[in-house]
């Protein structure tokens, strides 16, 4: 067996080890390929398509948008405002926290259409109404899943159980990264908490965990533990780091472990990351024109810091960025939740610096070649939720029926895909499967779905399992 195929072959002691989060994640397929030839990019089995894509940036909004109130407008619910749901609609469903037969809730905010394409969009959203002709809005998507963590896990992995890896993990399995000093995929944290799926949203699973997405944070030590402890210079740290490498070289040659080569690649690369990620999160040096754009405040954690950063990884040639920004679930069950003032609220913190990130990148001529995506896990329920009696306004959770957009990187612009009914409770024209939007993006970024594949307990797996269709209708 050579030096690539050790890498590549999956080992119980591997299934065991790649369930933690430590140095291993800072290891990336890029520095993993330069030390070994051809490790790091997948074998496709055929000629991928070629490529409108080069980075991806997901912008994922954890606890479930209300897209009844955001994208998806119904006339026809306002008119039945109050009124019970047909009970032949709901027969046989279940939900999250409703109970009883629930009264239709239409949205108390009002949408206009925008731009040449006269996309539909709520009051919430001005500032992506002015990008109105650059996004393509889904208004079919569907899950099998309605409660958050085991549906954040699905819409990331393609699958409800933890243990598969993430969508920026196949990315970078398939296509390495562009810099040698940076991981091909980070994740930028922020919000009232963290995702319910927690790290396994953006984890290997059982791919080799150099292609493990990387945490940066918008405060503080950029990554945890990259940094040198008080009184170790960085030519101190060089000695240490060779002398570990040539032990680990040679325990390698022993067991032929691949994580003992992810763990190679993490000092090496963290080494690296000491110089270039300082530079890369410090905001400073931005013209305070664009601060006022995305209305950052540079020292602080927030999502606008974490768009800015999005567009300077991308410009440096990080293949997946993922924004996940948490407190989206309007349940209305208690002051503050409510789709009158947490929806609101959230659109506040987000619609600005989404709008300043898509002009930014439109600008900088790096939109024709990024995909960005906005979406969170499910849906809301054209129903109030109502729970224990509560008259405040909220939506439950709702896998049926939800939207999501694109733009940029291959998306056609300005169109709409897909129809509910007029409840918005079922998709009636193009539904579209988590499975779908994940084939799309592949395809858009040169790799077919059906082709990209890692064996694993005796069987090739691939991101969209055996499932997938890309969305014709979205490409341009």
């Amino acid at each position: 067996m050579n030096e690539p195929e050790r890498l590549l072959e999956i080992t119980r002691r591997h299934f065991f080890k790649q369930t933690g989060f430590g140095i291993g994640s800072l290891a990336l397929a890029s520095l993993l390929k330069d030390q070994v030839p051809g490790a790091g990019l997948a074998d496709f089995n055929g000629a991928p398509a070629t490529p409108k894509a080069k980075a991806i940036i997901y912008l994922f909004m954890a606890g479930a948008p209300s897209q009844l109130d955001l994208f998806d407008n119904k006339p026809k619910l306002r008119e039945h405002n109050g009124q019970a749901i047909p009970a032949e609609l709901i027969k046989g469903e279940r939900f999250a926290f409703i109970k009883g037969t629930p009264k239709l809730l239409g949205s108390p905010f009002t949408f206009k259409r925008h731009g040449r394409s006269g996309q539909e969009l709520s009051e919430l959203l001005p500032n992506l109404a002015l990008h109105a002709d650059d996004i393509a809005i889904i208004r079919t998507l569907k899950t099998t899943q309605f409660n958050h963590a085991p549906a954040q896990i699905f819409m990331n992995t393609g699958h409800q159980i933890l243990g598969r890896p993430s969508f920026g993990s196949w990315l970078t399995y398939g296509l390495g990264s562009d810099n040698k000093d940076l991981p091909g995929f980070v994740v930028l944290l922020s919000g009232e908490n963290n995702p319910d799926g927690g790290k396994s949203c953006w984890g290997s699973g059982f791919l080799p965990t150099v292609h493990q997405g990387v945490e940066f944070r918008s405060t503080g030590e950029p990554v945890l533990f990259v940094g040198n402890p008080d009184g170790v210079e960085s030519t101190s740290r060089r000695q240490t780091i060779d002398a570990i490498t040539d032990l680990n070289r040679m325990r390698f040659d022993e067991i032929g472990d691949p994580e003992i080569k992810t763990r190679i690649a993490a000092y090496e690369l963290a080494y690296r990351m000491q110089t270039s990620v300082p530079e890369l999160t410090d905001l400073r040096d931005e013209p305070a024109s664009v601060h006022a754009r995305y209305g950052t405040q540079p020292g602080t954690s927030s999502f606008a810091n974490n768009c800015l950063l999005a567009r300077r990884l991308v410009e440096r040639g990080v293949r997946c960025v993922q924004l996940y920004h948490w407190g989206w679930d309007t349940h209305g069950n208690s002051v503050g939740t409510d789709i009158m003032t947490k929806l609101p609220r959230m659109c506040r913190e987000t619609d600005r610096p989404i709008g300043a990130l898509l002009t930014d990148l439109k600008n900088r001529g790096l939109l024709d070649s990024t995909i960005v995506v906005w979406g969170g896990e499910f849906g809301r329920t054209p129903m109030n939720e109502e729970r224990n009696g509560s008259k405040l306004l909220g939506r439950d959770h709702h896998p049926r029926a939800f939207s999501a957009w694109m733009a940029g990187g291959g998306i056609k612009p300005g169109v709409t895909v897909g129809e509910t009914d007029e409840l918005g409770y079922n998709p009636v024209v193009d539904p579209v499967d988590v499975h779908d939007l994940h084939a799309t993006v592949l395809h858009l970024m040169g790799i077919d779905h059906t082709k990209l594949t890692y064996r694993f307990q005796g069987r090739e797996f691939r991101l969209t399992d055996v499932h997938g269709n890309i969305v014709r209708k979205l490409l341009a």
